[in-house]
Order: C-alpha cells, then sequence, then structure tokens
C-alpha cells in the first residue's frame, strides 16, 4: 500500500542553506519534515544544467553505483545526510525530498543545500 496521502501538506525545512569545505572533511545536512513521514525521504545532487541524481533514499539505502562515503539516518521527522570523506567532485546543490503525501515537497531553492569545496594547494 502505498503511504501517499493528500489530507495535509508537508513542509520540509532543511539545514545549512550552505556549506564551505575542504576535501575530505565529513559533511552533515540536515532534513525536518512538519510531520512524521516514515521513512519516505530521499535525497539528491543536483549539479548546474544536469538532472538530480539521486544518492539515498528510505532513509538509508544506496542506489547502485552510489559510493559508500554517502549516508543517510533518521526516523519520524527527522533525517540525516552525511558524506563521510567530501571529494572535490561532491560539490553541488543538495535536497532532501518527502514522498509521504501529496503534493511532494519538490526540489525547490528554498529546500537545499548549496555545498561548495575549497582545495589548499602547496609548492
Amino acid at each position: 500500500v502505498s503511504p501517499l496521502e493528500t489530507s495535509q501538506i508537508i513542509v520540509i525545512t532543511q539545514t545549512p542553506e550552505s556549506l564551505s569545505v575542504s576535501p575530505g572533511d565529513r559533511v552533515t545536512i540536515n532534513c525536518k519534515a512538519s510531520n512524521g513521514i516514515d521513512n519516505a525521504v530521499a535525497w539528491y545532487q543536483q549539479k548546474s544544467g544536469q538532472a538530480p541524481k539521486l544518492l539515498i533514499y528510505g532513509p538509508s539505502t544506496h542506489p547502485s553505483g552510489i559510493p559508500d562515503r554517502f549516508s543517510g539516518s533518521g526516523s519520524g521527522a527527522d533525517y540525516t545526510f552525511t558524506i563521510s570523506r567530501v571529494e572535490a567532485e561532491d560539490a553541488g546543490d543538495y535536497y532532501c525530498q518527502q514522498h509521504y503525501r501529496v503534493p511532494l515537497t519538490v526540489i525547490q531553492s528554498g529546500t537545499k543545500t548549496s555545498l561548495q569545496l575549497f582545495t589548499l594547494y602547496r609548492n
């Protein structure tokens, strides 16, 4: 049975709005729903000019081909996405999406985390 319901709009609050880190750092992004969403959550990465890429769902399952440095956890209304050792290629926007109730909380500028990486070059 699908958990999708139409009785109440769920508001997603994602924090922080932006992160500036260095390669090798640990990154944590938090997602809070206005009501419990029973693990019906997914995390996406989007790079400029590209379609969103699914990284984690359910809340801790990796799709095939997604590196183990990406992980997810949480329950009820509170979920967390972690990159254990960030790499340069991880720069981009990250989105939490709930698919517990219709309308789905879709990818939008107000509920994203922008991840920037700084690389220190040494001679």
